[in-house]
């Protein structure tokens, strides 16, 4: 490309050829490589000097940003093309660079045409009276970035208002009131009844044990909402996808437990690893951020795995602290014992 063209950008040659002219050898270069890469990429590069205010190089899509086609912007001033406080925005955001010497991003509105568009600004100075900008346009991201928070407060309403359903339906049926499952007493319960049914019967049922990995620091920060959110959120995944004859229940302050009826060891895993699938992608929002589900879980099977209520359980916590060591979101299969296989 050629450079003293691309500095020009078709406009006020004497402006331009100035400052292009003060460049050395190396400056001519680094001007050639950078505006090489930059523009391809949709990047509308400026050089403003601050002794005059006035622009000593602007892209073409910078004339074309400010209908400036034909004059272009170079020696013009940000009085002449933008609204008083967005020409002080520019002045204070150059200002901190000439300050700091180094590299400063900056957030910039501008009213053009009737619109509202953003922009992030990169700014480096150049020697001690210019400014080089690189403009990179966010209008439609931040676009985007509105729907979205729009869409997630929207959800966020209606789980509220489905919770706040549900307890009121729930009210002394004996059901944890956070999540919706039944509690410790009644797992334990049923618990017993499989075993002496699958005993009776000589099949099979898996017992799985659900965590709740640890919330990151961001979520932590949000208190005790958040937890109680997640909660909620979990009781609705193991409501959608446990069958009648299955038994889903809360027994602990981050746990849980599914009794699937007449299910083997990979029938469970595979039921399981679905479920992780769903909880990981499920939208749990609270003040507009999606917090997220990731569970560990420990499956053990009932012959298989162990035959005593105690040794099951066992297994299954096992289970589940061996997916949370290897970093959680994760299924884990509760290991056979030799003397039980065959």
């Amino acid at each position: 490309m050629d450079t003293s063209a691309a500095l020009h950008s078709g406009a006020s040659p004497q402006a331009s050829d100035a400052w292009f002219a003060s460049l050395s050898l190396a400056d001519h270069e680094l001007a050639n490589g950078v505006l090489g890469l930059v523009e391809p990429l949709g990047l509308l590069v400026t050089v403003k000097s601050l002794a005059t205010g006035r622009y000593v190089h602007g892209s073409a899509g910078m004339a074309a940003l400010f209908e400036r086609h034909e004059a272009g912007i170079v020696g013009a001033g940000d009085n002449e093309l933008m609204r008083p406080d967005e020409v002080l925005a520019m002045r204070r955001a150059e200002q901190a660079v000439m300050a700091q010497r180094t590299v400063v991003v900056s957030e910039h509105r501008l009213e053009l045409g009737g619109r509202r568009r953003e922009f992030a600004v990169t700014r480096v100075p150049l020697g001690g009276e210019h400014v080089m900008a690189m403009w990179a346009e966010r209008t439609e991201e931040r676009h985007r970035e509105t729907h979205l928070q729009r869409a997630l407060n929207q959800i966020e309403q209606q789980q509220k208002a489905l919770e706040q359903i549900r307890r009121e339906m729930q009210q002394g049926s004996g059901r944890d009131d956070v999540s919706g499952l039944y509690l410790r007493a009644q797992f334990d319960d049923q618990l017993l009844r499989e075993i002496d049914l699958s005993t009776r019967e000589h099949r099979e049922f898996a017992l799985v044990l659900i965590a709740l990995d640890p919330a990151s620091a961001a979520i932590q920060a949000l208190g005790p909402e958040a937890h109680q959110r997640m909660l909620e959120g979990l009781g609705r995944m193991l409501r959608a996808n446990t069958r009648a004859m299955d038994a889903a229940c809360r027994v602990g302050e981050h746990t849980f437990a599914v009794l699937l009826s007449g299910v083997g060891l990979a029938t469970a895993h595979a039921r399981m690893e679905q479920l992780r699938r769903q909880c990981t992608a499920q939208i749990v929002v609270l003040n507009g951020q999606d917090l997220g589900l990731s569970l560990s879980m420990g499956v053990a099977s009932f012959p298989h795995t162990a035959s005593k209520q105690d040794e099951l359980l066992k297994a299954s916590e096992t289970a589940v602290q061996e997916a949370q060591r290897r970093g959680g979101n994760q299924v884990v299969l509760a290991p056979i014992p030799f003397g039980n296989l065959g």
